[in-house]
């Protein structure tokens, strides 16, 4: 069999010229290159090499073995070095699950920063499943998801990237812009504007109306943050967002928040990752980016 040393072997002895300067450039004495060239000959049955006075000249056999090593020691170098490159956390596919639409948005705030430190790392974002994110993380569809919901599961480890507070939005002329929080009944008879997610995964309903046994008149699912703020602008109903997200969109100063509750609703956005994941370099660099950057 062919090896890697025997490629190296007769591309020295191309690029030198003499058998004394193709040992010195491969850190071998002239006997030991002399030692190898003679088995290669005797293992392939074939003379790879002829002198030519002081000079070493290639036969048609040497030639073509040249060729082949001219092929293949640039791509097992390149290889080499990706590997290298992969094990050093500096290379790779990053595949970035997104299950809430906040967490799209600060996604979008993140990234750039990640990019701009991480070049070499390839990015995929997917924020439309055909199958729950954390599904796609067991099944290894994605390799790290963002959310705020942490379900316990064995292989499974959620890293909290930021604290954020929930909040009422409305616009400025809307009833309910003068209390000083919001409680559940003030829902009672208003139109909640929601993403199109399931609705057990509605912080709002889940951990503010249902335990006060408190219906909203209509839940009205609107899939574009920026027309359910347009809606909201025109009193066609209230929503729920993140302050930091609320105070981004509010460029025209014509939308108000509300704390929910007295003492307001507070929420984590997690990376979720494999156990096995947990020492890639580029996931902890990910990770230490989205603990870092402020994105208020």
């Amino acid at each position: 069999m062919i090896e890697h040393s025997h490629l190296k072997i007769i591309q020295a002895l191309q690029q030198n010229g003499t058998l004394t300067e193709a040992a010195n450039a491969l850190f071998l004495s002239q006997s030991a290159l002399s030692h190898q060239i003679r088995y290669l000959e005797k293992k392939l049955d074939v003379k790879l090499w002829e002198k030519s006075g002081r000079n070493i000249r290639l036969t048609q056999a040497g030639e073509l073995l040249l060729v082949t090593a001219e092929h293949i020691l640039p791509i097992l170098e390149q290889t080499e070095k990706t590997l290298k490159a992969l094990a050093a956390g500096q290379q790779g596919h990053l595949r970035i699950g997104v299950e809430c639409y906040p967490c799209y948005e600060w996604l979008t705030r993140i990234i750039g920063h990640f990019i701009e430190q991480m070049p070499d790392i390839d990015i995929d974002i997917i924020n439309k499943f055909q199958f729950s994110g954390l599904e796609g993380l067991l099944n290894h569809h994605i390799d790290i998801l963002i959310t705020p919901d942490k379900v316990i599961k064995p292989d499974i480890i959620y890293v909290p990237l930021v604290n954020y507070e929930l909040v009422l939005v409305m616009a400025q002329q809307h009833p309910l812009a003068n209390l000083p929080f919001l409680l559940p009944e003030h829902l009672a008879d208003k139109t909640l504007l929601i993403f199109p997610v399931a609705r057990e995964r509605l912080d709002i309903l889940t951990h503010f109306l249902l335990p006060a046994h408190i219906e909203t008149q209509k839940l009205q699912v609107i899939e574009s943050l920026d027309i359910m703020l347009k809606l909201t602008e025109l009193q066609r109903g209230v929503c729920v967002l993140p302050q930091w997200l609320a105070d981004n969109k509010n460029t025209a100063k014509k939308l108000t928040t509300l704390a929910i509750g007295k003492t307001g609703m507070h929420r984590q956005l997690f990376l979720a990752m494999r156990k096995q994941d947990q020492d890639i370099a580029y996931i902890q660099k990910f990770i230490k980016i989205g603990q870092e950057v402020n994105i208020k």
